[in-house]
């Protein structure tokens, strides 16, 4: 009886490890193919993604904007915007678009292969949809101006100036053709500084940062708003406003009238490599 026992129990110790071996292996195949297709969906996902920022179907911000703990990234950016170890120059162009300044504007910036910030009127977005869409598809930031740019109407609250806002980001998003797309940037007309509505561009500055959207002045200009048209004195006041900056954000403005503007244009830009500054716009700020 006892040999019958010792030659009994390596056979059922056999079937045990076999039984044991074959579920082992059923469970370790099964978490391999589970570890495999997550990580063969995520590289799938993360190529999309790169794929999408190298051909701006999805701009880079909005891949920020996309996470509500991130919206908030382009005021801390846009607030050190003035600082910067190297030399960078944003471009920036106010009231348009138009026919007759925005195209030229786009072709020279093609030209030289500059991407630029538009900061564009709700009113002429309605009014050029086709303009706006193609800046939008070079490259260029769309930023916003405001609807009307009258005064006593964008200023006669901060909720009036936030209510212009979002009713240019609707025009701008229609003109596009993408209902995602957030500037989460504002420059008021005037600038934010002093005047006789200072209070209320104060109170609105805080209420549009209670929105996780930025704004964005200027510290260097052509005067091409002050009346200046002629190419040589918008040179001049230019050179020595951007002076010995490192960061400079320079206001110009392609509403129709602005012919200089764009006579300006290739000169400013050559001089300002000469100097060694390297040209951005605001999806560089958020990279």
């Amino acid at each position: 009886m006892t040999l019958d026992l010792i030659e009994i129990k390596p056979r059922l110790n056999v079937k045990k490890v076999i039984i044991i071996s074959i579920i082992a292996l059923l469970i370790i195949s099964l978490l391999c193919t589970s570890i495999f297709f997550g990580i063969y969906h995520h590289m799938k996902n993360v190529s999309i993604i790169e794929n999408k920022i190298v051909n701006k179907s999805i701009p880079t911000h909005e891949l920020y904007f996309s996470d509500n703990a991130k919206k908030n990234l382009i005021v801390d950016k846009v607030n050190h915007i003035y600082n910067s170890d190297y030399k960078r120059a944003f471009l920036t162009f106010d009231d348009g678009p138009s026919k007759s300044v925005t195209i030229p504007i786009l072709d020279i910036l093609k030209q030289y292969n500059v991407k630029a910030t538009f900061f564009v009127l709700g009113s002429n977005v309605e009014r050029y949809p086709e303009i706006v869409k193609k800046a939008y598809q070079e490259g260029h930031y769309i930023g916003n101006h405001g609807f009307t740019h009258v005064y006593a109407n964008i200023y006669s609250s901060p909720q009036a100036v936030l209510d212009e806002y979002n009713r240019t980001e609707t025009a701008i998003k229609n003109a596009i053709g993408n209902q995602n797309y957030n500037s989460r940037l504002f420059r008021f007309p005037g600038g934010t500084a002093g005047g006789k509505y200072a209070q209320i561009k104060t109170d609105a500055v805080n209420l549009l940062n209670q929105n996780s959207i930025a704004h964005l002045d200027w510290n260097a200009l052509t005067a091409d708003s002050a009346g200046l048209t002629d190419v040589n004195a918008m040179k001049t006041y230019v050179e020595k406003t951007i002076g010995n900056k490192n960061s400079v954000v320079i206001l110009m403005h392609d509403n129709g009238t602005k012919k200089g503007t764009y006579e300006l244009l290739p000169q400013l830009i050559q001089e300002l490599q000469a100097k060694g500054y390297v040209f951005e716009n605001i999806y560089d700020l958020l990279k």
